[in-house]
């Protein structure tokens, strides 16, 4: 079967992927850049999914693996590098609504098995399989695993419960229920330890981390039920921070009592703006992040925009006082 697939064919179908996975024997694994908990996660699990079947595969991403989940089991054997290169049968991108969004090149030939969860997920692959039910991209890859009849190891478990946790904001975020937490107590039971894992992801913070922090807070601002922060290029720099450090800093300003939706802006290298939108549910922000190219869930999203700071912020917190409207009380 090759790259003329129908991209539309057996969309949605769990059956197709493992189809697909059965009957070819080389894999590449990818996620988007700048990989997050369920990016990094998902993909080990599937790596390890693939490796029990006796397939041959490899992850890369275009980014490096974020210090906090360089513990997972299996992470240094990720990739990073910007081209894919390798007599592989068929890609999968996980958590990734196009090619672009992984930042890698080489992957346009190949037989693309597209498996997201996001709402804005988009069927691009010559296989698609989209669940905005599922509270993580784990959720799949475990549901691919005891459907392809593989055991969930204490390693694998590891892999999709930090998914699992960081992708529902230590199980916060709307959409988390008995379903989630039935996912999480097999994985525990498969022998992930859900204190290890929290406090690498939580309590194993660097430095740089903090410095960023205190910058993006000396720049918080409170309108109502709106709040943002920002961090401009040079405290970037000051902290001495990695991109990887302004990953959850949104959530301080959502944390406000009477907030329900917050957004960070961070300053990147070229002058355009990394944007990081959060909502408690009351309105859905990824329907605003997909206003300018981004997306993600609905109380979770992301984009980029183009500067100055006063231009870009204003269009998204003009986005957002729509939204929150006569939705709750100043």
């Amino acid at each position: 079967m090759g790259a003329s697939l129908a991209r539309d064919e057996q969309f949605g179908s769990l059956h197709a992927v493992l189809e697909r996975i059965e009957s070819t024997d080389r894999f590449v694994l990818t996620s988007h850049a700048r990989p997050d908990g369920d990016a990094v996660g998902s993909v080990l699990g599937c790596w390890q999914v693939l490796e029990a079947l006796g397939k041959k595969s490899e992850v890369v991403l275009a980014d490096e693996v974020p210090f906090i989940y360089k513990r997972l089991p299996y992470a240094d054997k990720i990739v990073h590098a910007s081209r894919v290169n390798g007599s592989y049968d068929t890609a999968i991108l996980l958590e990734c609504d196009s090619i672009e969004r992984s930042r890698l090149e080489g992957l346009e030939d190949r037989v693309l098995i597209n498996i997201d969860h996001h709402v804005s997920g988009r069927p691009f692959g010559h296989i698609n399989w989209i669940d905005p039910s599922a509270c993580a991209c784990a959720e799949l890859v475990y549901r691919l695993a005891v459907k392809a009849g593989v055991k969930i190891t204490p390693e694998m478990a590891t892999c999709l419960y930090a998914a699992v946790l960081t992708d529902t904001g230590a199980f916060c975020f709307q959409g988390v229920n008995e379903r989630t937490f039935a996912l999480a107590r097999e994985l525990v039971r498969a022998g992930a330890r859900p204190a290890e894992i929290a406090q690498q992801v939580y309590f194993a913070a660097p430095t740089s981390k903090m410095r960023l922090l205190g910058a993006a807070l000396a720049n918080l601002h409170r309108e109502h039920a709106l709040a943002w922060m920002h961090v401009t290029r040079e405290q970037f720099d000051r902290a001495e921070a990695e991109d990887e450090d302004a990953e959850g800093l949104v959530n301080y300003a959502l944390g406000i009592a009477g907030v329900e939706a917050a957004v960070f802006f961070r300053e990147m290298e070229d002058g355009r703006f990394r944007v990081s939108l959060r909502s408690k549910g009351i309105i859905n922000v990824a329907e605003i992040a997909e206003q300018f190219g981004g997306g993600g869930h609905a109380c979770a999203s992301g984009c980029a925009m183009d500067g100055p700071l006063s231009a870009a912020s204003e269009r998204i917190l003009a986005q957002l006082r729509c939204a929150l409207g006569d939705k709750v009380i100043g």
